[in-house]
């Protein structure tokens, strides 16, 4: 099993709350390093029929018996318990008793809002991030081999077949799970509006177009969307905005949290395929955004990432906020450096706000100027953006 950055905020937090949460996708590693972090704690998994049965009939004969130190291990399934913990917990406020795991976060963040509000810290696991792999020996030899391979822990345990492995994740988990929870009876429908959605990865959404391309109405596309996202399958960036006077896009742009399944939506099976495909770019993107992401979540972070882009096509593909300070990043898929990929970044600095750093993460290797732009390779990303270095 490969360690995870998160196992020691995770072991941090059990100091500090009754509960953890650990949200994040199916397959990400949750359980896993629940597991492995408190081998103490009892395990009970809520997937499971005639355990989620005896919870839902006796929920507080069913706490009692387990008692502290337990996981349970896909909350969502059993919401109605949360409102029992709050009361063991708040008969006895000690810490460190609980730790929940949950792969849909709009069913959880009510229910806990409602029930478990100031006696839980939460968590955000999404699948391995490349300085995990790297701890772990695992490195590939281009950017397109890391996206076809993907960051699900199965993947690399088991020395899977991605093409297989997100074939069956995509049957498994999107098609059966999600399209249950959206109700949708059209599989055919929503297989269309899923794939339209990888053909238009690092684009801003027109919801009202989307819908148009699939036959359903903007504000379906949007549900979807939403149901996509609480999922963990999508990532929604959110445009930067401050009062700058200027006609900005208010639309966010997606990515996939996994670019193995992002690779499996557009029919890529080989590293090769990506290298002449038209969003390379867009591929090469998802898989810096990622990274960004995952070094803010495993230091217990709120994302803070956006992109910017006005009326005039003044573009930044990343910035990242911490308070007041800004990073930003501009995002290449070309192995070769050109001066000309720093201009938004000293237009934005000039402009719109300061950047307290300036990174182009491009598909080549790292070096720095004398004005503080830092070039940087797909590996260093998460490196540089490991908050506590912000």
């Amino acid at each position: 099993m490969i360690p995870r950055l998160l196992q020691t905020e995770l072991q941090t937090q059990l100091t500090e709350f009754p509960v953890v949460t650990v949200l994040g996708p199916r397959q990400a590693g949750k359980t896993t390093l629940a597991r492995m972090t408190l081998p103490d704690f009892d395990y009970v998994s809520l997937e499971d029929p005639e355990t989620r049965a005896i919870a839902t009939e006796d929920p507080r004969g069913f706490l009692r018996r387990h008692g502290d130190h337990v996981i349970f291990d896909e909350i969502q399934r059993t919401p109605h318990l949360l409102s029992y913990l709050q009361g063991i917990i708040d008969e006895t406020p000690e810490v460190g008793r609980f730790v929940l795991t949950g792969s849909h976060q709009l069913q959880l963040r009510e229910s806990i809002t409602q029930s478990l509000a100031g006696r839980t810290g939460m968590l955000h696991l999404l699948p391995l991030s490349i300085p995990e792999l790297r701890a772990a020996g695992i490195t590939r030899d281009s950017f397109e081999e890391t996206a076809i391979t993907g960051f699900l822990p199965r993947v690399h345990d088991t020395q899977q077949r991605p093409r297989v492995a997100y074939a069956a994740y995509y049957q498994t988990y999107v098609e059966r799970d999600v399209r249950q929870m959206i109700q949708v009876k059209d599989a055919a429908l929503f297989q269309k509006f899923v794939r339209l959605l990888a053909g238009r990865v690092g684009q801003t959404i027109n919801f009202a177009s989307l819908g148009n391309a699939v036959g359903i109405d903007g504000k379906t596309a949007q549900h979807w969307l939403s149901i996509l996202e609480a999922s963990f399958l999508i990532f929604r960036l959110p445009p930067f905005h401050r009062n700058t006077g200027k006609r900005l896009v208010k639309s966010p742009k997606i990515y996939f949290t996994e670019t193995g399944l992002l690779c499996h939506l557009l029919g890529l099976e080989e590293p090769t395929q990506i290298a002449r495909d038209p969003l390379v770019g867009q591929i090469f993107e998802n898989l810096v955004v990622m990274e960004a992401l995952k070094a803010r979540f495993n230091a217990a972070r709120t994302p803070n990432l956006h992109f910017f882009r006005d009326a005039q096509g003044h573009e930044i593909d990343l910035l990242v906020e911490d308070g007041r300070r800004l990073t930003g990043l501009e995002i290449r898929s070309s192995e070769t450096y050109h001066h000309s990929f720093r201009k938004t970044l000293d237009w934005f600095a000039e402009r719109i706000a300061p950047l307290d750093r300036s990174f182009l993460v491009y598909n080549g290797r790292g070096q720095r100027f004398s004005d503080g732009l830092q070039v940087i390779g797909l590996d260093d990303v998460a490196d540089v953006l490991t908050p506590a270095t912000i």
